[in-house]
């Protein structure tokens, strides 16, 4: 028995459940001193269990508890979002309940479209991901529950994948019928999040961007009240 529990335990059997990059990946993370003194099973049920900021704090990096794979959230300060900047439009703020320092929310705007990027050499080979855009909405959201989005998910400087998201929380159900769209789904977090589309990452030898896009469809109408964290990518059924 004794025996048994010393293999468990062993750093020689839990380095197979890291990614063989993963002190490297966390290297850059405020956390990284505190973690060099954890053993490989503490240091695996930590990164599931714990998200890290890397990358400045505008990533935040944690792995699957069921398949250990990575997964990872772009900030919205890492994100491309149209007028961001203009505090006519957009405003950076901080929220408790928030995975980063800052999130942007939306005041008002006729023109909405976000930009994500990521490099699949970040990413767990052989592995289908699945994209959502993680988000808010405040007393004041309007102009989101008639009007959906269209989001492109695919390599850079490819077609991508496309497929119709709609943001409204109650938006599931005001059109009879209606089942061609994706709906917003509660998060454990208290967020909620829209599936913005899949992509396969099958080896290194594929290396290049994943880039997400959201676009709006009917350019010209005015929305606000939303609030974005980020863009979050996960292995698909983890």
């Amino acid at each position: 028995m004794q025996l048994c529990r010393s293999a468990a335990d062993s750093d020689v059997v839990w380095d197979r459940f890291l990614p063989s990059d993963y002190l490297s990946t966390i290297s850059d993370s405020t956390s990284s001193p505190t973690l060099s003194l954890l053993s490989k099973k503490e240091l695996y049920h930590h990164a599931c269990h714990n998200p890290l900021l890397i990358n400045e704090g505008k990533l935040s990096f944690w792995l699957d508890k069921l398949s250990g794979k990575k997964c990872y959230m772009m900030s919205a300060k890492e994100l491309k979002i149209v007028w961001v900047d203009s505090p006519q439009y957009w405003k950076w703020i901080s929220l408790s309940e928030a995975r980063f320092p800052v999130v942007a929310r939306l005041k008002v705007v006729c023109w909405f479209e976000i930009v994500g990027k990521i490099n699949t050499s970040l990413m767990s080979p052989m592995t289908t991901y699945i994209a959502y855009l993680v988000f808010k909405s405040t007393h004041d959201f309007y102009g989101f529950d008639n009007n959906p989005v269209e989001a492109i998910v695919g390599l850079a400087g490819s077609n991508g994948q496309k497929r119709i998201v709609y943001f409204h929380p109650n938006r599931q159900g005001i059109v009879p019928g209606d089942d061609h769209g994706l709906f917003p789904k509660t998060r454990r977090d208290g967020w909620l999040e829209s599936e913005l589309g899949e992509f396969f990452y099958e080896s290194t030898d594929e290396e290049g961007e994943l880039s997400l896009t959201i676009l709006e469809i009917h350019r010209g109408n005015w929305k606000q009240g939303l609030v974005v964290q980020g863009i979050e990518i996960r292995p698909k059924n983890g």
